[in-house]
């Protein structure tokens, strides 16, 4: 082990040697560019051109330069040629030599921040930089990069100017006010654009976006080309006159920041900035690398974010958490606390590459537009979520404030606030999308095109949608059934769990059906629950049984299973959910079978379970109550042995049996029939009991009261008897 450490130490000696000698050749030098390094790309004139001093027009440039040199205000372009040109000309030549000096490390003042007058400087000098791109027709780039563009092509123009400036083989006459007056005396056609001669550069006042405009600009033709232009010019060496910017536009591309660089980028060493602005493409190392490392933090939290998202929509089921119907709002607002980071740090993202680190030509565009369409998608999406909440939000407050506190009144209300909430936030979404595909440049005629997609689209397959939406509107304006109520819509029964703008929802006994809006709207609706003028926790459902009754029973029975059935409906604390003052007990005459105990009652339950159980509740206890009524009639038959003074005490003797038990009353007894082996006593009781089973035990009891009364009077219950006649048949001899 000794010896491999020792056998590393030459390679770590090695690797320091070269580090060291790295980090003295990148020692900080007096400027990032010395002078002589910048004046070894200028030259002069070449031998044939007529040097700018020397053009009709230098008096002029001067005069117009003098009068830019106080006063930041103003307008760039005018009514002939030669003022817009030569305004353009020398205000830029002003912005690029303030540029060139307020990026020179010797003008910093001391500390970390700039000083107040170094400050206004750099705004004096964006202000006029803002005054001469406002000469450029600019229309034809997106509107998502125009003003970018154009700063680069106002800058490339200015480069392309020095050059023709410099090298024109022959006297530049550009057309004056006075000129363009002369040609009009003379009966020729107004001049509407005018073209620098032995270039591509154009002034016109013909403006798409302004068509009384009388000043001349430079045509867009101009500027979408000017790109070209300086590709053919850019490695000519710069001629030495006093309004050339040689080095203006490649400090613009190749520095962060605007015009100037940022304080603490000029305070770097120089060596350091030497590496960190090797050109890539087009941008810098620094550029370069600075846009990858944000870059990758906002896709890191983007789709962190985004997770945090999704997880918002996991099945509640799947994780055993019922999400409660109150705490959707917090569930909506949590997915607009999500997004909304999105959306700003898309933007701040956008801007941070944009204006600090200052990437121009082709990367900057693609990123301009990854960033406006990731902007506008989220944007799109956070106004759906934010409409979406603010309904949720708003449906609970209305329910709070109509007294309710149920969670089927909140889906009442949420069913009618929700879909106008979704239908404004998807809107909302539609318009920022047509904005975004005008902002990446795509005509207004084709996004009219686009916009009539959606109709076509309607009038061609779209139809029963509409009739569905229309339909529901119907549903929700007149109301025929509601949330939670129990209804019937053709041959669905069930319940009312959700009504949509396209269908509703019907929660039958089997599975859940999907209604369209419009079958829903045309179809015959029978609704069984009742709506009170004061809210519910439920709905009060309507609940209807028939009973087939045995034929055997009598006036007394009927009467008291109507009695007891109506004590039955009216006993809270038998059958829980029930509403007795709307309840209805009676009786039918079904022709050929028999008579039908026919109940309605109120319920105010939600739900299949509720309303099963509820039915099955009722219907045991009423089949309970059947058998009771069936026990109310008791016949007891003495033998005819029985004196007729015993005869007469039978009836007493029974009452007083049957009334021993404080649960049990004797209605009537009597002697109803003599048959063929018994007088035969009727009695007729009524109970108070609850419990079937005690009133079982009651009638249990009450037979042994019976046997043991008439046992101990000596009066006998006859065995049932029948005589039978044997006759012989002899036959004849």
């Amino acid at each position: 082990m000794v010896e491999r450490r020792r056998s590393l130490h030459p390679w770590i000696k090695r690797a320091l040697v070269c580090a060291l000698a790295v980090v003295v050749s990148l020692l900080p030098t007096l400027g990032l560019r010395s002078a002589h390094a910048r004046s070894a790309d200028v030259v002069a004139a070449p031998p044939n051109a007529i040097p700018l001093q020397e053009q009709p027009f230098y008096p002029s440039l001067q005069e117009i330069s003098s009068s830019w040199t106080d006063i930041v205000l103003g307008q760039v372009v005018g009514e002939s040629p030669k003022v817009t040109l030569l305004n353009f000309y020398a205000v830029m030549a002003k912005v690029g030599h303030r540029a060139d000096s307020l990026g020179q490390q010797a003008t910093l003042d001391k500390g970390l921040f700039s000083s107040k007058e170094r400050r206004e400087q750099i705004e004096d000098t964006n202000l006029l930089f803002a005054l001469a791109v406002k000469s450029l027709d600019s229309s034809h780039f997106p509107e998502s990069v125009r003003s970018d563009m154009a700063d680069e092509a106002a800058i490339q123009l200015k480069t392309v100017l020095d050059y023709v400036f410099s090298h024109s083989h022959q006297p530049i006459l550009i057309p004056s006010i006075a000129d363009l007056k002369s040609s009009g005396d003379q009966g020729s056609d107004p001049v509407a654009s005018w073209r620098l001669p032995g270039t591509a550069i154009e002034l016109t006042t013909v403006l798409d976006s302004d068509t009384n405009n009388q000043n001349f600009y430079f045509s867009s033709y101009t500027v979408s080309s000017i790109h070209e232009m300086y590709e053919e010019i850019q490695n000519q060496p710069s001629v030495n006159q006093p309004f050339a910017t040689p080095y203006f536009y490649k400090d613009f591309i190749f520095t962060p920041g605007y015009l100037v660089p940022p304080k603490w980028y000029l305070m770097l060493p120089a060596g350091i900035r030497r590496v960190i602005e090797i050109p890539i493409e087009g941008q810098t190392l620094f550029q370069v690398g600075c846009a990858f490392v944000v870059f990758t933090l906002y896709l890191l939290v983007i789709f962190w974010l985004i997770g945090q998202l999704i997880t918002t929509y996991r099945d509640s089921e799947s994780l055993q958490i019922p999400v409660s119907d109150w705490l959707q709002d917090n569930i909506a607002w949590t997915r607009v606390l999500v997004i909304l980071p999105i959306v700003l740090l898309t933007y701040l993202t956008d801007q941070f590459i944009d204006n600090v680190i200052n990437f121009t030509g082709l990367p900057l565009v693609l990123a301009i537009y990854f960033f406006y369409i990731v902007f506008y998608l989220t944007a799109s999406i956070f106004v759906f979520y934010l409409l979406e909440a603010i309904g949720r939000s708003g449906a609970e407050l209305l329910t709070r404030l109509r007294g309710g506190r149920s969670t089927l009144q909140l889906q009442r209300i949420s069913n009618l606030v929700m879909p106008l909430s979704r239908a404004g936030g998807l809107l909302v979404a539609i318009v920022l999308i047509y904005r975004l595909l005008l902002l990446l440049g795509l005509p207004a005629s084709t996004v009219l095109a686009f916009s009539a997609v959606p109709g076509l689209a309607i009038g061609l397959g779209a139809s029963k949608l509409l009739g569905n939406l229309f339909a529901g509107l119907s549903i929700q304006t007149d109301r025929p059934l509601r949330v939670g109520e129990f209804c019937q819509i053709g041959d669905n029964l069930g319940f009312v769990t959700k009504i949509g703008l396209r269908s509703l929802e019907l929660q039958t006994l089997e599975s859940t059906v999907k209604i369209p809006n419009s079958v829903a709207d045309e179809a015959t609706i029978i609704n069984y629950s009742r709506r009170d003028s004061f809210l519910t926790p439920n709905p009060r459902q309507g609940m209807e049984l028939r009973l087939q009754l045995p034929s055997h029973f009598s006036p007394f029975q009927l009467e008291e299973l109507l009695r007891q059935s109506r004590l039955l409906i009216e006993d809270p604390e038998r059958l829980h959910g029930l509403k007795p003052e709307s309840s209805l007990v009676s009786l039918d005459n079904d022709s050929g079978d028999g008579k039908t105990l026919i109940v309605f009652v109120l319920v105010e339950l939600h739900g299949w379970p509720a309303y099963l159980n509820m039915r099955e509740t009722l219907l045991v206890q009423l089949e309970e109550l059947l058998e009771r009524i069936d026990l109310y009639e008791i016949t007891i038959g003495v033998s005819y042995s029985t004196t007729s003074e015993k005869l007469l005490r039978v009836p007493d003797l029974l009452r007083s049996a049957v009334n021993y038990d404080p649960d049990l009353h004797c209605v009537a007894c009597r002697l109803l029939k003599i048959s063929a082996c018994s007088y035969d006593h009727e009695i007729e009781i009524s109970s108070t009991h609850r419990m079937q089973n005690d009133f079982e035990d009651s009638i249990h009891r009450l037979h042994q009261r019976f046997i043991k009364v008439l046992g101990d009077n000596d009066i006998e219950i006859p065995f049932p008897s029948q005589t039978l006649f044997v006759e012989s048949l002899r036959s004849e001899v």
